[in-house]
């Protein structure tokens, strides 16, 4: 698959790294130059090369959003229409405190940016160092780490569990993009900790979490 990466942080680059090991074709990009990537990119071997953010978003069949959520406004909208859009931001602050988005979620406020995207939040609530050395392909889905994802966009949600599972971790999916995105925000029970799908029920304290439990992770 055709994957566009629009922040080459932590969880950007880290994200850039499986995709390419996995097979898939990557295009990392962030606010500067694509020259200023060259040596990161030198490091994903041949799967992956630097573009800019706009060829990033046309390139993808799945563009991951892993830049600041405070530079949400700057996405190049009309080169995201119609595609799969991995939400992995989160509303902190420059000093990291959380912005009180009221009833909102984050990702909710990020599809007003992206209205005519596929959304699908998920990425988000592992610490890169986790994402980065707790995958295992080798591992059957019910004894791997979960990346949780929401979404109301149910074919999108599982291109996106497709690609969870071909970097090593088993799909939890929350339910839709407003309720299952609230389960993702800073400071959920879920959220920075690393679980199995088997324990993300008791873990929210609820019964009906789509995972190991009640069907094979997606």
């Amino acid at each position: 698959m055709r994957i566009g990466i629009i922040g080459s942080g932590n969880i950007g680059g880290t994200a850039a790294r499986l995709f390419a090991e996995a097979g898939h074709e990557v295009v990392l990009s962030h606010s500067g130059a694509p020259a200023t990537l060259r040596d990161e990119v030198a490091k994903l071997g041949p799967n992956a090369r630097a573009g800019t953010v706009e060829e990033a978003a046309r390139f993808g069949d799945v563009v991951l959003l892993a830049l600041p959520w405070r530079n949400r406004a700057s996405l190049p909208a009309r080169a995201l229409d119609g595609k799969i859009v991995i939400d992995a931001t989160n509303p902190y602050t420059p000093d990291l405190k959380v912005y009180d988005l009221g009833d909102s979620t984050s990702s909710e406020e990020v599809l007003k940016v992206v209205p005519r995207s596929r959304l699908v939040k998920a990425f988000n609530t592992l610490f890169a160092k986790d994402l980065a050395s707790r995958g295992r392909r080798d591992l059957p889905l019910q004894d791997r780490t979960v990346l949780v994802m929401s979404g109301d966009d149910e074919e999108a949600k599982q291109a996106v569990a497709g690609l969870i599972r071909d970097i090593g971790f088993a799909a939890v999916d929350l339910g839709e993009l407003r309720e299952g995105g609230k389960l993702q925000q800073p400071g959920s029970p879920i959220y920075a900790k690393t679980l199995r799908a088997a324990d993300v029920p008791a873990a929210l304290g609820i019964e009906d979490a789509e995972g190991e439990e009640e069907q094979p992770p997606r």
